[in-house]
């Protein structure tokens, strides 16, 4: 008997080196970075028997499948952007001839900047919430949800009683959620909605059983768009912590942005595309562009994810950073940047800009938290400024750009909103705006402290450990 056991666990134990080394060869031909081929290969090597499961589960930085389902689509997406952009053009609302730097946005993004719109700074989730749920309650013809997390508590339940109403008085209702973002939503919530005539769809980036198991690829986008004339993007999810209920993070500190006008039907557009990967059908939504009543703003949505060609996300930072002149400040929940991003700052603050980047105190997710102290000595010794917020937990995303740039939206400054997760981004070109936006920064700088390369230093000794090993880890978070 024992002999028997030993043999089966040697075969195990060979096939699971073997395996080890497949998938290490894997990493190494299919990983975007080196950072992160490195890392995948050391650990399937070395610890196969820890690494492999993760790797499996977290590993794929790639999503074809989604990429060739796009592109089977792309006829009919095409068709639809080319009539909205024609429609635009034809009205007069494209902006032409603009900044070579805006240009770029433009074709990272496939859009173009759009002028006569109206935008509105939404600062915390009371604001967030009334001003969304005031749309749902207005609509006529349809209202698109599209979410990372919702939760089944107060204000989860709000906005399924709304969209419960909506459906019954004969709006068409189409609610999206992430899988795993949402592991918590529970079935009876899903349940009432679709028997009120709610369709839903869960977002899974790899189709059948094992897309369950695949952590990887989140869509973490949150879109809410009304009769195609109204949309609303930024950092809150729908749960209670977003209004600060949650006591152990305490309040909550987050912005989102109304939009009104010819930029909505590409909002629309990003939840088309993940509607259809879902469901195959192609929902009947308005995509004639309309002057929002006094809009004179320029705005451009700018949609990234792991099927793009480029790393979109990733580009549009190196991009924003590089375009700075005199000021660059970037509120974000998560600090975990590449080596193209970190060079960027640096080169920023060189050059003499105001670079500071607001991080928050409290952590949500520990690696991610220890990550960002591993970056403050090389960020510190160009002039990059690192503030961390204290009253609460800052899940906030948004850039500022010298006086005439701003953009909020869901991507964070990390690895995973550069590559593996499925992102929106509002740009707004407009001067009156970007002021709006730095009164926002600078009431929020007043509740920060800032972080210093001598905070890691006083650390602990194994602090600092865990700071180098979650520094190592910084490619595959």
């Amino acid at each position: 008997m024992w002999p028997d056991l030993l043999t089966i666990l040697g075969i195990l134990a060979t096939v699971t080196e073997i395996l080890g080394v497949i998938s290490a060869v894997n990493a190494i031909m299919s990983e975007r970075t080196a950072e992160g081929a490195i890392a995948w290969a050391l650990s399937l090597i070395m610890f196969p028997y820890i690494a492999l499961p993760f790797y499996w589960v977290f590993g794929r930085n790639r999503l074809p499948g989604y990429a060739e389902a796009r592109r089977a689509a792309d006829a009919e997406i095409e068709h639809i952007a080319h009539g909205a952009v024609q429609r635009l053009q034809d009205d007069g609302l494209v902006l032409e001839g603009g900044r070579h730097d805006r240009q770029v946005y433009e074709r990272l993004g496939r859009m173009q900047f759009t002028h006569a719109n109206r935008v509105q700074l939404l600062i915390n989730g009371e604001a967030t919430f009334d001003a969304i749920f005031a749309a749902i309650d207005a609509a006529e013809q349809y209202v698109l949800i599209q979410y990372f997390i919702v939760r089944d508590d107060r204000v989860g339940r709000a906005l399924k009683d709304r969209l419960i109403r909506k459906a019954a008085a004969g709006v068409r209702v189409y609610f999206l959620y992430d899988a795993v973002g949402s592991y918590s939503l529970t079935r009876r919530y899903v349940r009432e909605l679709t028997n009120a005539g709610v369709r839903v769809a869960t977002f899974r980036a790899v189709r059948g059983r094992l897309g369950r198991f695949q952590l990887n690829f989140r869509n973490h986008r949150k879109i809410v768009v009304v009769d195609g004339r109204a949309a609303f993007v930024g950092g809150l999810n729908v749960g209670d912590e977003y209004v600060g209920r949650d006591r152990g993070l305490g309040p909550w500190r987050d912005t989102h942005i109304r939009v009104e006008g010819p930029a909505v039907p590409f909002v629309q557009l990003a939840f088309f595309e993940d509607w259809y990967w879902l469901t195959r059908e192609i929902p009947d939504l308005n995509w004639v562009p309309a002057r929002a009543p006094g809009g004179d703003k320029n705005v451009l949505v700018l949609a990234s994810g792991p099927a793009d060609d480029l790393e979109t996300c990733g580009l549009f930072f190196v991009h924003t950073i590089n375009a700075a002149r005199e000021r660059l400040w970037i509120a974000s929940p998560y600090f975990v940047p590449d080596v193209q991003v970190v060079c960027a700052l640096q080169l920023a603050a060189l050059r003499g800009v105001d670079v500071r980047i607001m991080l928050p105190e409290r952590p949500d997710h520990l690696l991610v938290y220890l990550s960002a102290f591993s970056f403050l000595a090389e960020t510190e010794q160009a002039g990059v400024k690192i503030y961390r917020y204290q009253p609460g937990f800052m899940h906030n995303k948004t850039i500022l750009v010298d006086d005439d740039l701003a953009a909020v939206g869901t991507a964070n400054l990390d690895n995973r909103s550069f590559r593996l997760n499925f992102e929106v981004t509002v740009v707004v070109d407009d001067r009156e705006f970007a002021a709006e936006v730095a009164r926002m920064f600078e009431r929020d700088f007043e509740q920060c402290q800032l972080a210093r390369a001598d905070d890691l230093h006083r650390r602990s000794f194994w602090f600092q450990v865990a700071v180098r090993v979650a520094r190592l880890m910084s490619p595959v978070q």
